[in-house]
């Protein structure tokens, strides 16, 4: 397993193409998680980094944003309407009026307002499986928070027993280690080890949220115990 150099902002940002539409719920989600994810702090403290349904109703109202497919509940956004609140937020953090960035969207085509978002986010804009959506108190939701479960659903099933080989020990994070075989599909795809750890932590990020919403339970054999 290979490491592989610093993906390019712009084929990271283009991989959330492939998973719209979103309901505005969702929108709101996936906008705030890949600002909070990018590591930008505004210039203006008063500009807020997460979007939610509300302002983005606004946004639409006020014209910053194109009117999404179908109406009420059934309501659905775009890959462009996405890039249109990532440039709204990102200009709102610089110090620029809801005026300026109104002007500023009306000149700009769809390739241009991807180059821009993708700048200004910078190599930290995460992939969509890196996005932090366990953080909070509900589950991975929408198409970027299962994306992690359609990498797995195309892992090929592995026999019981391995006999010989090598194993690839990727740590994930303090205390937590995955040990990969050389035989598996992520070894001889040559999935980087740091997508590898970033699923894992998006998964032990799941459990450990799941966990802090059951009361404790007694242990039990089937448990983690102390090795």
């Amino acid at each position: 397993m290979s490491v592989v150099p610093a993906s390019d902002p712009l084929l990271v940002l283009r991989e959330y193409r492939q998973l719209a539409p979103w309901g505005l719920r969702d929108l709101a989600t996936v906008a705030g998680a890949i600002l909070d994810a990018s590591g930008i702090r505004p210039i203006n403290a008063a500009a807020c980094a997460y979007p939610n349904e509300r302002t983005i109703r606004f946004y639409v109202t006020r014209g910053l944003v194109t009117p999404p497919e179908g109406r009420g509940t059934a309501a659905t956004y775009s890959y462009r309407h996405l890039l249109q609140v990532l440039t709204i937020k990102l200009r709102q953090m610089e110090g620029a009026t809801l005026a300026t960035i109104t002007k500023e969207l009306a000149e700009l085509t769809g390739d241009v307002l991807e180059r821009r978002v993708a700048s200004a986010l910078g190599p930290g804009v995460p992939a969509p499986a890196r996005l932090p959506l366990t953080g909070r108190d509900i589950a991975p939701r929408g198409r970027a928070g299962r994306a992690l479960h359609s990498l797995l659903a195309h892992v090929e099933p592995e026999p019981q027993q391995l006999s010989g080989g090598r194993w690839h020990r990727v740590p994930v994070a303090r205390g937590l280690e995955l040990h990969v075989h050389e035989d598996h599909p992520l070894a001889r795809r040559g999935v980087p080890p740091k997508d590898v750890a970033d699923a894992i932590q998006l998964v032990a990020a799941r459990l450990l949220g799941e966990a802090e919403r059951q009361p404790p339970a007694p242990a039990e054999k089937d448990q983690l115990q102390p090795t």
